[in-house]
Protein backbone atom coordinates (compact mmCIF):
# COMPACT_ATOMS: atom_id res chain seq x y z
CA UNK A 1 0.00 0.00 0.00
CA UNK A 2 3.08 2.37 0.47
CA UNK A 3 3.90 2.59 -2.97
CA UNK A 4 0.81 2.54 -4.16
CA UNK A 5 0.26 6.08 -2.14
CA UNK A 6 3.70 6.98 -2.99
CA UNK A 7 2.45 6.58 -6.77
CA UNK A 8 -0.46 8.20 -6.07
CA UNK A 9 1.55 11.33 -4.34
CA UNK A 10 3.33 11.68 -7.74
CA UNK A 11 0.99 11.26 -9.94
CA UNK A 12 -0.89 13.86 -7.90
CA UNK A 13 2.23 16.41 -8.33
CA UNK A 14 2.41 15.71 -12.18
CA UNK A 15 -0.83 17.20 -12.63
CA UNK A 16 -0.31 20.45 -10.90
CA UNK A 17 2.88 21.14 -12.92
CA UNK A 18 0.89 19.96 -16.20
CA UNK A 19 -1.97 22.68 -15.26
CA UNK A 20 0.85 25.54 -14.11
CA UNK A 21 2.97 24.72 -17.39
CA UNK A 22 -0.63 25.28 -18.92
CA UNK A 23 -1.35 28.25 -17.90
CA UNK A 24 2.65 29.70 -18.46
CA UNK A 25 2.33 28.41 -21.64
CA UNK A 26 -0.90 30.13 -22.40
CA UNK A 27 0.02 33.57 -21.25
CA UNK A 28 0.99 36.91 -23.17
CA UNK A 29 3.75 39.26 -23.93
CA UNK A 30 7.24 38.96 -25.52
CA UNK A 31 9.39 38.81 -22.52
CA UNK A 32 7.07 37.43 -19.91
CA UNK A 33 5.89 35.40 -22.30
CA UNK A 34 9.42 34.20 -23.39
CA UNK A 35 10.21 33.72 -19.58
CA UNK A 36 6.87 31.63 -19.05
CA UNK A 37 7.15 29.58 -22.03
CA UNK A 38 10.40 28.64 -20.57
CA UNK A 39 8.96 27.84 -17.14
CA UNK A 40 6.13 26.04 -18.73
CA UNK A 41 8.78 23.78 -20.84
CA UNK A 42 10.34 23.20 -17.47
CA UNK A 43 7.27 21.82 -15.55
CA UNK A 44 5.52 20.37 -18.09
CA UNK A 45 8.90 17.85 -18.85
CA UNK A 46 8.82 17.86 -14.37
CA UNK A 47 5.76 16.38 -14.91
CA UNK A 48 6.59 13.87 -17.73
CA UNK A 49 9.56 12.58 -15.55
CA UNK A 50 6.90 12.49 -12.15
CA UNK A 51 4.52 10.22 -14.17
CA UNK A 52 7.22 8.27 -15.25
CA UNK A 53 8.78 7.72 -11.82
CA UNK A 54 5.19 7.10 -10.15
CA UNK A 55 4.50 4.50 -12.72
CA UNK A 56 7.57 2.67 -12.26
CA UNK A 57 7.44 3.32 -8.08
CA UNK A 58 4.07 1.36 -8.82
CA UNK A 59 5.79 -2.03 -9.94
CA UNK A 60 7.43 -2.01 -6.46
CA UNK A 61 6.00 -4.16 -3.42
CA UNK A 62 6.16 -3.34 0.43
CA UNK A 63 8.63 -5.59 2.07
CA UNK A 64 7.51 -7.27 5.53
CA UNK A 65 10.19 -7.83 7.88
CA UNK A 66 11.71 -11.39 6.90
CA UNK A 67 8.32 -12.32 4.92
CA UNK A 68 8.50 -14.82 1.61
CA UNK A 69 8.69 -13.12 -1.69
CA UNK A 70 8.08 -16.20 -3.80
CA UNK A 71 7.76 -20.01 -3.84
CA UNK A 72 10.03 -21.63 -6.76
CA UNK A 73 9.28 -25.52 -6.95
CA UNK A 74 10.78 -27.55 -10.07
CA UNK A 75 9.99 -30.36 -12.19
CA UNK A 76 12.49 -32.11 -14.23
CA UNK A 77 11.54 -32.58 -18.30
CA UNK A 78 14.97 -34.03 -18.51
CA UNK A 79 18.61 -33.76 -18.10
CA UNK A 80 19.67 -30.65 -16.98
CA UNK A 81 15.71 -29.50 -17.87
CA UNK A 82 13.12 -28.40 -15.42
CA UNK A 83 10.23 -26.81 -15.34
CA UNK A 84 9.58 -23.58 -12.94
CA UNK A 85 6.85 -22.89 -11.32
CA UNK A 86 7.73 -19.59 -9.38
CA UNK A 87 4.37 -17.99 -7.46
CA UNK A 88 4.85 -14.31 -5.69
CA UNK A 89 3.87 -12.90 -2.99
CA UNK A 90 0.39 -11.81 -4.33
CA UNK A 91 0.23 -15.41 -5.20
CA UNK A 92 0.33 -15.20 -8.99
CA UNK A 93 2.56 -17.84 -10.44
CA UNK A 94 4.36 -17.60 -13.69
CA UNK A 95 6.13 -20.80 -15.57
CA UNK A 96 9.12 -20.89 -16.71
CA UNK A 97 12.18 -23.45 -18.18
CA UNK A 98 15.64 -23.45 -16.91
CA UNK A 99 18.38 -25.08 -18.19
CA UNK A 100 21.41 -25.82 -15.46
CA UNK A 101 22.11 -27.72 -12.37
CA UNK A 102 21.36 -24.96 -10.14
CA UNK A 103 18.80 -21.76 -9.48
CA UNK A 104 19.51 -18.02 -8.90
CA UNK A 105 16.50 -15.34 -8.09
CA UNK A 106 16.95 -11.50 -7.86
CA UNK A 107 15.32 -8.82 -6.68
CA UNK A 108 16.06 -5.20 -6.69
CA UNK A 109 15.61 -3.38 -3.44
CA UNK A 110 14.80 0.51 -2.24
CA UNK A 111 15.50 1.81 0.84
CA UNK A 112 14.37 4.92 2.62
CA UNK A 113 16.29 6.98 4.64
CA UNK A 114 15.49 7.42 8.15
CA UNK A 115 13.67 10.54 7.69
CA UNK A 116 11.79 8.82 5.05
CA UNK A 117 10.84 5.63 7.39
CA UNK A 118 9.22 8.07 9.95
CA UNK A 119 6.64 9.13 7.29
CA UNK A 120 5.74 5.42 7.03
CA UNK A 121 7.73 4.49 3.66
CA UNK A 122 9.18 1.47 4.33
CA UNK A 123 11.75 -0.96 2.11
CA UNK A 124 10.25 -2.20 -1.48
CA UNK A 125 11.42 -4.67 -3.78
CA UNK A 126 11.01 -5.92 -6.84
CA UNK A 127 11.50 -9.11 -8.30
CA UNK A 128 14.36 -9.04 -11.46
CA UNK A 129 15.75 -12.08 -12.75
CA UNK A 130 15.22 -15.88 -12.44
CA UNK A 131 18.48 -17.74 -13.99
CA UNK A 132 20.24 -21.17 -14.22
CA UNK A 133 23.57 -22.33 -14.51
CA UNK A 134 25.70 -25.27 -14.55
CA UNK A 135 28.26 -26.66 -12.19
CA UNK A 136 30.88 -27.86 -14.77
CA UNK A 137 32.66 -24.82 -16.12
CA UNK A 138 32.73 -26.28 -19.88
CA UNK A 139 28.93 -26.45 -19.56
CA UNK A 140 28.39 -23.50 -18.07
CA UNK A 141 30.42 -21.28 -20.99
CA UNK A 142 29.33 -23.19 -23.67
CA UNK A 143 25.91 -25.15 -22.89
CA UNK A 144 22.56 -23.16 -23.56
CA UNK A 145 21.79 -20.36 -20.59
CA UNK A 146 18.48 -19.49 -19.75
CA UNK A 147 17.86 -16.18 -17.98
CA UNK A 148 14.09 -14.58 -17.77
CA UNK A 149 13.71 -10.63 -16.78
CA UNK A 150 10.80 -10.59 -14.43
CA UNK A 151 10.05 -6.95 -13.94
CA UNK A 152 6.40 -6.05 -14.80
CA UNK A 153 7.29 -1.97 -14.73
CA UNK A 154 5.43 -0.35 -17.65
CA UNK A 155 7.71 2.67 -17.53
CA UNK A 156 10.12 3.91 -20.01
CA UNK A 157 12.12 5.46 -16.53
CA UNK A 158 14.09 3.47 -14.50
CA UNK A 159 13.99 4.67 -11.04
CA UNK A 160 16.32 2.13 -9.77
CA UNK A 161 18.61 2.06 -12.36
CA UNK A 162 18.81 5.95 -11.87
CA UNK A 163 19.50 6.27 -8.36
CA UNK A 164 22.42 3.66 -9.04
CA UNK A 165 23.91 5.43 -11.40
CA UNK A 166 23.07 9.63 -10.05
CA UNK A 167 21.29 9.33 -6.57
CA UNK A 168 23.00 10.70 -3.53
CA UNK A 169 21.54 7.64 -0.89
CA UNK A 170 20.55 10.71 1.21
CA UNK A 171 16.38 10.42 1.00
CA UNK A 172 16.82 6.92 -0.83
CA UNK A 173 19.30 3.92 -1.92
CA UNK A 174 18.95 0.96 -4.73
CA UNK A 175 20.47 -2.08 -3.68
CA UNK A 176 20.76 -5.40 -5.39
CA UNK A 177 19.62 -8.88 -4.08
CA UNK A 178 20.20 -12.52 -5.27
CA UNK A 179 19.80 -15.28 -3.66
CA UNK A 180 22.56 -17.97 -3.26
CA UNK A 181 22.74 -20.18 -6.29
CA UNK A 182 20.79 -23.93 -5.42
CA UNK A 183 20.29 -27.01 -6.69
CA UNK A 184 17.58 -27.94 -9.21
CA UNK A 185 15.63 -31.34 -7.92
CA UNK A 186 12.59 -32.87 -9.20
CA UNK A 187 10.37 -31.84 -6.92
CA UNK A 188 11.85 -29.54 -4.53
CA UNK A 189 10.05 -26.82 -3.22
CA UNK A 190 11.86 -23.62 -2.11
CA UNK A 191 10.91 -20.50 -0.29
CA UNK A 192 12.87 -16.78 -0.98
CA UNK A 193 12.68 -14.06 1.64
CA UNK A 194 13.90 -11.07 1.54
CA UNK A 195 15.44 -9.28 4.43
CA UNK A 196 17.67 -6.53 5.50
CA UNK A 197 21.07 -8.53 5.02
CA UNK A 198 19.41 -9.53 1.44
CA UNK A 199 17.72 -12.61 -0.33
CA UNK A 200 17.86 -16.55 1.04
CA UNK A 201 16.16 -19.51 -0.36
CA UNK A 202 15.14 -21.96 2.02
CA UNK A 203 14.16 -25.62 1.08
CA UNK A 204 10.27 -26.49 2.52
CA UNK A 205 10.10 -29.88 1.36
CA UNK A 206 12.32 -33.38 1.81
CA UNK A 207 13.58 -33.20 -1.86
CA UNK A 208 14.75 -29.62 -1.35
CA UNK A 209 16.41 -30.77 1.51
CA UNK A 210 18.13 -33.40 0.18
CA UNK A 211 19.06 -31.69 -2.90
CA UNK A 212 20.64 -28.45 -0.99
CA UNK A 213 22.50 -31.02 1.55
CA UNK A 214 24.05 -33.04 -1.37
CA UNK A 215 25.18 -30.15 -2.94
CA UNK A 216 26.57 -28.97 0.14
Amino acid sequence: MAYLGLSGLIIVLALIFVLVSAKLLIGRGWLLGWLRGMLGLVLLAASVVFGLSALDFYSYKQMDKDASIANVSFTRLASQQFKVSLVDSAGTEVIYELSGDLWQLDARVLKWSKAMRSLGLTPGYRLDRLSGRYVALEEERNAPRTVYELSNSRSVLDVWQWLRDFGSDSLISASYGSATYLPMADGALFSVRLSQTGLAAYPLNDRAKSAVEGWE
